[in-house]
């Protein structure tokens, strides 16, 4: 069968377009994900935290936990870019007695070790039991890449039944830099022995949303306190108030 010129035209240029087309959708395909690593606190609620430093402290618990956390994290930062890390147990102690000597509140003893205790002690977010069952369901692995000492991360994933669940237990003090370094997310790549592209990190604080995504893991900010995005140069893949979004991203 012969071909008129415009009839070969067609040909070519639908040709062309499917060309093009095809190499488009596969250019944007997202690669496929096969694990998780999870800042800590997606998993465990600390709300109990600020609720007993209310209970200890009733007129100045709000401000006590306000400073106290705010304390921590710049601490973390402060030792990782003057290269003195202190192990995170260390950190949230001597952030407590800074903050409790700021406010001119008495800490003793019993006091003290109540608050640090308590971090050995949280509980799960309700929503995670199922959706750690659909992950293993679609064999995706799991671990932790945390600024939390592994000790804490064991104790609380024990207490809810869940220390199976997670492969890895990777806390900063194996690099001895606390994120947002990058040799703390680094951790992940090296446990799960895969490209960055095929490990979702689910951060818990805006600002490790956004460590995660300077370092190019597709990043899901389980923004469960609703916080605002930090102004931080950085596009996130998914943001969700509770494990759904997380789930969805993963899996679909």
């Amino acid at each position: 069968m012969s071909l008129n010129r415009r009839q070969l035209l067609k040909l070519i240029s639908g040709g062309v377009a499917a060309s093009v087309l095809s190499k488009s959708v596969f250019a944007q395909a997202k690669p496929k994900i096969q694990a998780i690593a999870f800042d800590g606190f997606v998993i465990f609620d600390p709300r109990p935290i600020f609720g007993l430093t209310k209970k200890l402290f009733p007129e100045k618990g709000d401000a006590l936990a306000q400073l106290w956390f705010a304390k921590i994290f710049g601490y973390t930062w402060l030792r990782t870019v003057g290269a003195h890390y202190k192990s995170f147990d260390a950190v949230i102690e001597d952030a407590l007695l800074f903050s409790a000597e700021s406010l001119k509140l008495d800490l003793p003893p019993e006091k003290q070790k109540q608050l640090i205790s308590i971090w050995l002690n949280l509980e799960i977010w309700p929503d995670i039991k199922p959706a750690l069952q659909q992950f293993k369901n679609n064999n995706i692995r799991l671990g932790f890449v945390s600024n939390l000492t592994e000790e804490m991360l064991r104790a609380n994933a024990r207490n809810s039944g869940i220390e199976s669940a997670f492969e890895f237990y990777l806390s900063t003090d194996r690099v001895q830099a606390y994120k947002p370094s990058p040799l703390a997310y680094q951790m992940g790549i090296d446990a799960f022995s895969l490209p960055k592209e095929n490990i979702t990190f689910a951060a818990f604080g805006g600002w490790d949303a956004a460590g995660a995504k300077w370092f190019g893991y597709p990043t899901v900010w389980v923004n469960r306190l609703e916080t605002p995005i930090e102004k931080l140069d950085f596009k996130l893949d998914g943001m969700g108030k509770d494990i759904d979004q997380l789930v969805n991203f993963v899996l679909a």
